[in-house]
């Protein structure tokens, strides 16, 4: 079958023998770092492989399927073959929107974090919509998220949440989503029924693997413990199993209060301070700002990213790639694909221009 062009499956199969080779030399495992990532890339090759296979065994099924409705003249197949021909459709999109997956950290997990804006309960009401909306997305896409830290609000909302996001290419698919997030809608916590517009911010971090050497000074940091709020029953509310540190020298400061025990609290936010210590020093390295970084703009009019209008009409729109959706209501249920793969499209396009 042929892609167009967009999936070379010969180039493939010698990426694919070049690296099985490469296992076979005597010195493999004395660099370790470049062994895992030899075999990282050999996995990500078979997969993109078999997912062709998958796609080209498919296609002639459809083919034979078709040609048995022309010779027969029989209508009763068209059903089945339709419903073939959209499965084939998605199977080839999904390796199409793959292929652009060229950066360094685009098949890792991810470390998500919201903000609420300025605006006290309507723009944390607004970071917890975000939140569902994201959760929603990590299920529909068969990924895994957890939540990590989560701080809630007064009256409603969330003061600040950490997510964890595990999945094939999970970094890749929501890197698009650091920015900020403007809401317009009527306030449901005005008596006077006006017009509100909230932000919130988030942001995507690339986790880091634990074969990556990241050396932590203990006397760099400086671990708060404090009681935990929100769910969790009597426990939480008892014990000061909560976990804050911070990195002294970069500022960095990381929490969790997800778990019960103390120790697994402190493990995890040092997992995340890994992974933020990581990104930094990935940016000291390059000698410029990542773009993460970039997009840590003020988190107020005319920096966001996105746009989501409830009222005078319905419309979220995405300022960098033009693309709008009238189904606010699919949109904040998870829906949130469509502005992904555009935002991929567009990075391609940039790459390669």
């Amino acid at each position: 079958m042929d892609f167009g062009g967009f999936f070379d499956v010969e180039e493939k199969q010698r990426q694919l023998e070049n690296a099985r080779l490469k296992i076979s030399e005597a010195d493999f495992w004395n660099d370790k770092e470049k062994a895992q990532s030899t075999l990282q890339s050999i996995r990500l090759i078979e997969t993109k492989l078999q997912q062709y296979y998958s796609i080209d065994d498919l296609y002639s099924e459809v083919s034979e399927l078709a040609d048995l409705a022309k010779e027969e003249n029989d209508e009763s197949i068209l059903p089945e073959l339709n419903n073939m021909l959209v499965n084939l459709k998605i199977k080839i999109h999904k390796l199409e929107l793959q292929t652009m997956f060229c950066g360094e950290d685009d098949q890792k997990n991810v470390i998500l974090t919201i903000h609420p804006g300025a605006g006290g309960t309507e723009s944390q009401d607004w970071a917890e919509m975000l939140l569902r909306m994201y959760l929603r997305w990590v299920e529909r896409t068969g990924m895994e998220g957890k939540i990590i830290h989560l701080i809630e609000g007064d009256e409603a909302g969330i003061k600040d949440v950490t997510v964890e996001v595990k999945g094939d290419y999970a970094y890749g698919y929501l890197k698009a989503e650091s920015g900020i997030h403007r809401l317009v809608r009527i306030s449901p916590f005005d008596s006077n029924h006006r017009r509100h517009t909230s932000f919130a911010s988030v942001f995507v971090y690339p986790e880091v693997e634990d074969d990556i050497n990241i050396d932590i000074n203990m006397e760099d940091l400086r671990i708060d413990t404090y009681r935990a709020s929100g769910a969790g029953g009597q426990h939480v509310n008892k014990t000061d199993s909560a976990i804050r540190i911070t990195h002294i020298p970069t500022g960095i400061v990381v929490q969790c209060q997800n778990e019960r025990s103390q120790y697994k609290n402190k493990a995890t936010a040092l997992k995340i301070l890994k992974t933020r210590l990581y990104q930094h020093i990935k940016e000291e390295k390059d000698k410029e700002k990542s773009e993460i970084e970039k997009s840590k703009k003020d988190i107020s009019w005319g920096n966001q990213i996105r746009s989501y209008i409830f009222q005078p009409y319905t419309m979220v729109k995405d300022h960098r790639t033009k693309v709008e959706n009238s189904n606010i209501q699919a949109v904040m249920d998870g829906y949130i694909d469509k502005f992904l793969h555009q935002y991929l499209i567009m990075s391609a396009e940039k790459e390669n221009s």
